[in-house]
């Protein structure tokens, strides 16, 4: 922990801080809202009661369930330009924008191609939201604390499933529409009392406002010396980036620190986005059914976004303790095992073998668990740690995009392997993805707990 953020502990507050990063995490509520809305309707979508006045065939369905993920990957590079063109508040207030802007889609009258539009609309708003919030986040929070306000996107997210899913198993179709409306549009509302970062201001060369926004935020003086040393600080990283050439993408891959920091990440994004946990969620009552389950319907979705939030909330506790690099470690390995567990159990129910009643959905609680808990918040909390502002919105971009090109490739294609191969050959390539990931986060990852990125270069420089 740097030595401002030990003294910035003792004096002020951080309750500002707290307030604008909840606000800004809306936008993963929303998230969870949008991707969590093909579960709980994909046997109304698919029934003579369908909204579009006729059944979705299979293909259709599938597009409209993994059409989100691909939008996401221009959504990324999209917002992230805006972000450092414009600011990252802005960034987040076009977010909401968007993201309101899918919902009432669905609100007008309804056909195959205005849910694929209102989807797109939802992955570009996605892919802005996982590439801009960390950010922000990262840029107002002091050292300290940063790693707690990063996993309140897990606990905004899953939220965002556990309503959807509990309004889906209960209520009209568009009644929850115009209720799930509401969140981004309070977001946006919002998000214009909200300041901009502090490193994006100095950017601009705004100096003044700089240090009214980090004393704001710290509850201190303008003059007070944790306030100074931190406009140092960020200024003097911004100062000494901005001495060098314009740094292009590829020219980030001339610097091996920075070339092996984004190597590093991109195996861990691609072990996220393969994880497994964008199929269960998306899928979750044709897994339920395949694996056998024989709960009452709602509470079998239920019970995924449930445990979710208890993990999300747990990984608070943790993430400070134990630091990023083993609790992704530990969260992996156990969703390694878990995944494999539910793949033998497919594999046993397809070969005639009985299998256990509950271990199916202990494998699948103990899946989404594991991605609440560290697999989805934490490679975001550490790439924004780990890069300096002069090219974390390139890296960010990049990488995050590969994270999504991967959420689509597992949703889009889990029905056609497990129509040739059967379930269990997907979730024996989950378990494998979680392994390799597993080993990646405790081999070669840094850790970035409380470190500055000078820190952080410094221990890439050795691995």
């Amino acid at each position: 922990m740097s030595q401002t953020s030990e003294e910035s502990t003792k004096k002020g507050h951080t309750y500002l801080q707290w307030t604008f990063s909840i606000i800004s995490n809306i936008a993963y509520l929303n998230y969870g809202l949008q991707n969590g809305w093909i579960s709980p309707f994909a046997k109304k979508l698919q029934s003579e009661d369908s909204p579009t006045g006729r059944p979705l065939t299979s293909t259709e369905f599938y597009w409209v369930a993994s059409v989100s993920s691909l939008a996401a990957m221009f959504g990324v590079s999209a917002f992230a330009a805006l972000a450092d063109g414009l600011g990252r508040k802005i960034g987040v207030v076009a977010v909401a924008a968007v993201q309101a802007l899918c919902w009432i889609i669905k609100l007008c009258p309804s056909t195959t191609v205005t849910l694929i539009i209102a989807r797109i609309c939802s992955g570009l708003g996605a892919g802005g939201a996982f590439a801009i919030v960390p950010m922000y986040i990262k840029e107002i929070s002091q050292n300290n604390i940063r790693g707690t306000l990063g996993v309140i996107m897990t606990i905004s997210q899953n939220a965002g499933y556990l309503i959807m899913y509990s309004m889906g198993a209960y209520m009209e179709y568009y009644t929850v529409l115009w209720i799930a409306a509401v969140p981004p549009i309070l977001n946006l509302l919002l998000m214009l009392f909200a300041p901009e970062s502090p490193a994006f201001l100095l950017k601009k060369g705004k100096v003044s406002e700089a240090t009214e926004v980090i004393a704001g935020l710290r509850g201190l003086n303008i003059d007070d010396n944790v306030v100074l040393n931190e406009i140092n600080e960020i200024r003097k990283e911004d100062d000494f980036y901005k001495s060098i050439p314009n740094i292009s993408f590829f020219g980030i891959f001339k610097q091996p620190v920075w070339r092996r920091g984004f190597l590093i990440m991109f195996v861990i994004i691609t072990t996220h986005g393969l994880n497994g946990v964008f199929t269960i969620v998306t899928y979750a009552s044709t897994i339920l059914r395949a694996s056998g389950i024989t709960l009452n319907p709602e509470l079998q979705l239920l019970s995924i976004p449930t445990f979710m939030i208890i993990s999300s909330a747990l990984s608070i506790t943790l993430v400070e303790r134990m630091g990023r690099k083993f609790l992704l470690a530990g969260t992996y390995i156990v969703s390694a095992f878990a995944c494999g567990t539910l793949a033998t159990t497919l594999l046993m129910q397809e070969n005639g073998f009985a299998t256990p009643g509950w271990l199916p959905i202990v494998a699948i609680v103990a899946t989404v668990s594991c991605y609440a808990a560290g697999i989805l918040p934490l490679p975001f909390v550490i790439m924004s740690e780990m890069f300096n502002f002069q090219i974390r919105a390139k890296v960010m971009s990049c990488i995050i995009t590969t994270g999504w090109l991967m959420s689509f490739v597992q949703a889009a294609s889990f029905g056609p392997i497990t129509e040739i191969l059967g379930s269990s050959a997907a979730f024996y390539f989950f378990a494998f993805m979680n392994f390799f990931g597993a080993v990646a986060a405790l081999f070669f990852l840094p850790e970035t707990k409380g470190k500055s990125v000078e820190e952080i270069e410094f221990e890439l420089k050795g691995k």
